[in-house]
C-alpha cells in the first residue's frame, strides 16, 4: 500500500497540472517565454558583423592599391558600397549613415611600398555603435596587416635573390608572425553565445513565475483555507505545488536544448547528464525564490511584478548579454551573489567547451549552497505563513 504522504502529494501534482493547463494566462507563461527569447536570440540579437558597408576611396590609382581592395573584396566580411573622389565625400557618407566605415588610400600609397618606405592605409569607423564599430576595425586591420606581411615576405624574398628594390643585396632580418587560432567558436557566431544562455533564463523566469503565481492563486480564490482543513501538511503541499513546475523546468531545458541543437545547429560538446544535473540544483533557487514570492504577494499581479523585480537584476549580472569583467568593480562583485550567473557558465561551458565537473566544480558548489539555502529558508516562511 502506498504511503499516504506520498498519494496526497501525487494529487496536489495532478491537481497542478490540470490547473496550469485549463488556465489561459499560465499556459501563455509556460510557453510564451521560451518562443520568444529563442527568436529574439537566435536571430534579432546578433552582433556578428558581415557584409559591412564600406566606401572605398583610392587616392593613388596604382597596382598595391588595388591589391589592397581585392583582398577586402576576398574576406567576404565587406561590401564596397561606394567609391568617392576625396576623404571630404568619404566622411560624408558616413555622417549620413551611408556606410559603417571608409577606407582611404593615401597618395604616394603604391610608391612608398616599392620603395620600401613606411606608409599606412587610413580606415574611418562609425563609432555610433561601439561594438560594431570595434568589430569592423578589428576585420579591416586583419586584412591590412595580412597584406603588410605578404609585402614583408616577398621583399625579403626579392633581397635574398638579389633582385633588391633600392640597393645592393642585404641580410634578410628575421621577423616574428602571429597566428592566431579562436577555440571553442571558430566562426564567432554570437548565436552559440546567446542560444546556450536562453537555458539558463528560461529556467529563472518560468520557474519563479510559475511557482509564486500558482500558490497565490489559491490565496486569491480562497481554496488555500480549504486545502489546510484537510490532513494535508505544509511540507506536502509545497512539495505538490513545486515539483510540476520542476517538471515543467526540466521539459523546457529538453526543448531549448534541442531546438538549439537541430535548428540553431549550436555545438554541444559536453555532458547531457552535467547539463540535467546542474539544471536540478539550478532549480533549487528558482523554486525557493517562488515560495519566498508567493508569500510576500496578495494577487497574482503582485506575484508577476515581484517576480520581474526578482529576474531583472539577476539577468542584467548574469553575464547572459555584458561580460562580467566589462562591469564596474562594485557590480562585478554583486554577480558573485546571483546564482544565475554561475548556472549560465556551466551551460555555456558545457555546450561550447565540453567542461565537465572537475572544471565547473567551483560554480556548482556556489549553486548548492544558494539552492539549498534559499529552498529552505523560503520553505520554513512558507510554513509559518501557512501555520
Amino acid at each position: 500500500m502506498r504511503n499516504p504522504s506520498f498519494r496526497r502529494i501525487g494529487e496536489i501534482i495532478r491537481k497542478e497540472f490540470r490547473q496550469t493547463l485549463r488556465d489561459r494566462r499560465m499556459r501563455v507563461l509556460l510557453f510564451l517565454p521560451p518562443v520568444l527569447q529563442l527568436i529574439i536570440f537566435g536571430y534579432a540579437a546578433n552582433l556578428d558583423v558581415d557584409n559591412s558597408v564600406l566606401a572605398w576611396c583610392d587616392l593613388d590609382h596604382t597596382r598595391e592599391s588595388r591589391d589592397v581592395l581585392a583582398d577586402f573584396f576576398g574576406s567576404n566580411r565587406f561590401e564596397i558600397a561606394y567609391a568617392p573622389a576625396s576623404a571630404e565625400e568619404a566622411q560624408g557618407l558616413l555622417d549620413s549613415s551611408k556606410v559603417q566605415g571608409a577606407v582611404v588610400i593615401l597618395r604616394g600609397f603604391g610608391r612608398d611600398i616599392q620603395h620600401g618606405r613606411t606608409t599606412s592605409v587610413q580606415v574611418l569607423v562609425d563609432g555610433s555603435n561601439s561594438n560594431t564599430a570595434s568589430i569592423i576595425a578589428d576585420y579591416a586591420s586583419s586584412i591590412i596587416g595580412g597584406y603588410s606581411a605578404r609585402v614583408l615576405n616577398q621583399q625579403n624574398a626579392d633581397k635574398l635573390v638579389g633582385r633588391t628594390v633600392n640597393g645592393p643585396i642585404s641580410a634578410v632580418i628575421p621577423r616574428l608572425g602571429m597566428q592566431s587560432r579562436i577555440w571553442f567558436n571558430p566562426d564567432l557566431r554570437s548565436r552559440n553565445y546567446f542560444v546556450p544562455g536562453v537555458v539558463a533564463n528560461i529556467i529563472a523566469l518560468v520557474t519563479l513565475m510559475l511557482t509564486a503565481m500558482a500558490i497565490v492563486r489559491e490565496k486569491e480564490i480562497g481554496t488555500m483555507e480549504q486545502l489546510m482543513v484537510t490532513p494535508i501538511r505544509p511540507v506536502e503541499l509545497m512539495l505538490g505545488k513545486t515539483l510540476p513546475f520542476a517538471l515543467i523546468g526540466m521539459v523546457q531545458v529538453t526543448l531549448v536544448t534541442t531546438v538549439a541543437l537541430l535548428w540553431f545547429k549550436v555545438p554541444f560538446h559536453g555532458s547531457f547528464l552535467m547539463l540535467f544535473g546542474c539544471a536540478v540544483l539550478f532549480l533549487m533557487t528558482t523554486l525557493g525564490a517562488g515560495l519566498f514570492i508567493s508569500t510576500i504577494s496578495r494577487t497574482q499581479q503582485q506575484a508577476m511584478l515581484s517576480t520581474f523585480l526578482f529576474f531583472q537584476p539577476f539577468f542584467l549580472l548574469s553575464g547572459f548579454a555584458f561580460p562580467i569583467r566589462n562591469m564596474p568593480v562594485l557590480a562585478q562583485y554583486l554577480t558573485y551573489l546571483d546564482p544565475v550567473r554561475y548556472f549560465m557558465e556551466i551551460v555555456r561551458g558545457v555546450f561550447l567547451k565540453g567542461a565537465g565537473p572537475e572544471v565547473l566544480w567551483p560554480q556548482m558548489a556556489a549553486l548548492a549552497v544558494f539552492g539549498v539555502s534559499i529552498l529552505f529558508l523560503s520553505a520554513a516562511r512558507f510554513s509559518k505563513k501557512l501555520d
